[in-house]
């Protein structure tokens, strides 16, 4: 049995759409039929060959994010039957088939059954920003309710999850953000603030009287991670998941506050500890139907044959929320 699937058979080549043979899952594995795939900035790096940290050698199948029915089961599989709508991040790094195919054998530890409430475009632009922020503010920083909580980069793919996730989790949630996006943060429940307008000093004395905030989670790196050493509280932390390049300790030792890495890939490169991936989608899953959870998509529809116009929408920075391919 064969499907399509998009194929990169040379770096910043073009993605050919490509007859492969269908996978059968292997013990442990459950075969998807995938109905939508999300699209991340980290593809287009994978594309250009730039981002040697996600060991995907060619040729590849681009995609770390996916939303599906299940089509089998390999065995041992006992969470899961045929007939199950599921999503997850589930391959396109190490090697592995990524979504922009109409079927995927993965780990079903990688995976939880699907928001009933969510649409399969929905469910697909989740995973990978959800994980990242889970793992940042529950696992590394252990938010608690009443602290106070600055989201760097707020509208964007991981920080407008980190906002929903903190703001479940009873913290006054700050974000920064261009002024454009100020409107859909305040939904959101954030206090939006205004990077270009302000410097950090000034953000931290208006909110905070100059105390700083008890978590800051970063999700833009460079700059913006040094203004969050200058953000936190005394004794509070720091999370990013863009940690690159030479950063100043100085601002976060004086405060003695802590600093925390994330490492999304870390799972589905090395096979370690991919069951609580399943677990933090099943709390996502959980956040969603109880309406504390939303993605923000981009309107614009593609398929295979159109999905290089999505990664152009994220390249050109034209992406007004996630981008999320339809395969079925």
């Amino acid at each position: 049995m064969t499907m399509q699937a998009l194929v990169l058979s040379q770096y910043n080549g073009p993605l050919e759409l490509t007859t492969l043979a269908r996978p059968e899952p292997l013990p442990g594995q459950v075969l998807v039929r995938i109905a939508a795939a999300g699209l991340n900035p980290l593809d287009t790096k994978i594309r250009a060959g730039g981002a040697a940290h996600a060991k995907h050698p060619l040729p590849l199948v681009l995609g770390i994010d996916m939303a599906g029915v299940v089509e089998a089961v390999g065995a041992g599989v006992t969470r899961f039957k045929a007939g199950d709508e599921v999503y997850g991040m589930t391959g396109g790094v190490g090697g592995i088939q990524g979504s922009l195919a109409q079927y995927a054998a993965v780990d079903a530890n990688l995976l939880a059954l699907k928001p009933s409430n969510l649409s399969m475009r929905e469910a697909a632009a989740l995973p990978l920003v959800f994980i990242t922020a889970y793992m940042g503010i529950v696992d590394r920083a252990k938010l608690q309710a009443g602290q106070t909580v600055l989201v760097q980069g707020g509208a964007g793919g991981v920080g407008h999850v980190s906002v929903q996730l903190a703001r479940a989790l009873g913290a006054h949630v700050f974000a920064t953000a261009s002024s454009r996006d100020h409107d859909a943060l305040m939904r959101l429940g954030a206090t939006p603030i205004d990077y270009v307008a302000q410097n950090v000093e000034q953000y931290v004395a208006q909110h905070t009287g100059g105390a700083g905030f008890d978590l800051v989670a970063d999700t833009v790196g460079g700059a913006t991670l040094d203004a969050s050493f200058a953000a936190v509280k005394h004794f509070g932390h720091v999370v990013s998941a863009l940690g690159w390049g030479t950063h100043a300790l100085a601002p976060l030792s004086f405060r003695e506050a802590t600093y925390s890495g994330v490492f999304t890939l870390h799972a589905l490169l090395t096979g370690e500890n991919r069951a609580h991936h399943g677990e933090m989608l099943g709390e996502a899953t959980r956040l969603a139907e109880a309406g504390h959870l939303t993605p923000r998509l981009d309107p614009r529809r593609f398929d295979l044959r159109s999905a290089e116009q999505g990664y152009d929408a994220i390249t050109d920075r034209s992406a007004r929320g996630k981008i999320v391919v339809d395969i079925e």
